[in-house]
């Protein structure tokens, strides 16, 4: 299963592949230590989010600790809580980059028996979006 971080235009920050049995939350931590430092003002790169926005999948208060932890303000659906009350305004992000993910066609459909090849695919098509993103904005 993939797991994908962006950030507010839809651009892939960081991808996981692990097996199909896995708890969403399990892999929170692990996806935002794969952020890459980003370059910007005079200082120290920048390694962290400011906010993070998920849903109901990872609701539990020892990984929102975490996240304040490291700095960042965690917006996390509650489970139990009607729906439409939570993180619709912003989750079209991460599902436009999901959509953008299966139009590849080696990834919508998983035909590589080997996880690095699967892998490898997934990143270059992460690096595709991102590029296609910095030529529209040129």
């Amino acid at each position: 299963m993939a797991y994908l971080i962006t950030d507010g235009h839809s651009t892939p920050l960081a991808v996981l592949l692990t097996g199909g049995n896995r708890n969403d939350v399990t892999q929170l931590l692990p996806l935002l230590e794969a952020i890459p430092p980003v370059r910007g003002r005079v200082g120290h790169a920048r390694r962290n989010p400011d906010s993070l926005f998920a849903d109901r999948g990872y609701d539990h208060d020892i990984y929102r600790d975490q996240a304040r932890e490291r700095g960042i303000i965690p917006a996390m659906a509650r489970r139990g809580a009607r729906h439409g009350t939570g993180l619709g305004t912003y989750r079209w992000v991460i599902e436009r980059s999901s959509a953008w993910l299966h139009g590849f066609r080696r990834l919508r459909v998983r035909w590589e028996r080997r996880a690095d090849i699967h892998e490898a695919f997934l990143k270059l098509a992460c690096c595709l979006i991102a590029h296609r993103q910095l030529k529209a904005l040129c």
